[in-house]
């Protein structure tokens, strides 16, 4: 399918402290940071490019989902279900609250973790054909 929209360019996230949440994401996740002030930290990991907007304390990228369960708004995409654990392991080793590696019945595992804030992300154990196609 042919579209004028080829990707996603940025995501904004909600954080207390950009000074403290910019080293979290840079220690944590290897992010590399291009830009701070009092106001954000612009910062790039994942072939995207990340702003770290101060707001008010508690708020949070997640939503509730029909049953209220807090849902993440986006998903982490590695090469394999080693790559999966191997992260999974190196997140716990950094003292970052993970979930469990599950199976949720489709192709692939997955696991959640949370940032200093309470920003939920997910991660899944399999690429998106076109971005795997863009590596091979």
């Amino acid at each position: 399918m042919n579209t004028i929209i080829h990707r996603v360019g940025t995501i904004y996230l909600p954080v207390e402290n950009p000074d403290l949440a910019s080293n979290w994401y840079q220690e944590k996740l290897g992010a590399v940071e291009n830009f701070r002030n009092e106001d954000k930290a612009i910062l790039d990991f994942a072939n995207q490019s990340f702003f770290l907007v101060k707001s008010k304390k508690g708020e949070k990228a997640a939503f509730q989902d029909e049953k209220g369960k807090e849902h993440f708004y986006l998903t982490f995409e590695v090469d394999g279900i080693e790559e999966l654990k191997k992260l999974h392991s190196v997140l716990k080793e950094k003292v970052v609250t993970v979930g469990d590696i599950e199976d949720r019945g489709h192709p692939g595992n997955n696991f959640i973790f949370f940032d200093m804030d309470g920003n939920k992300f997910d991660v899944w154990s399999e690429l998106s054909p076109s971005f795997k196609e863009i590596l091979d």
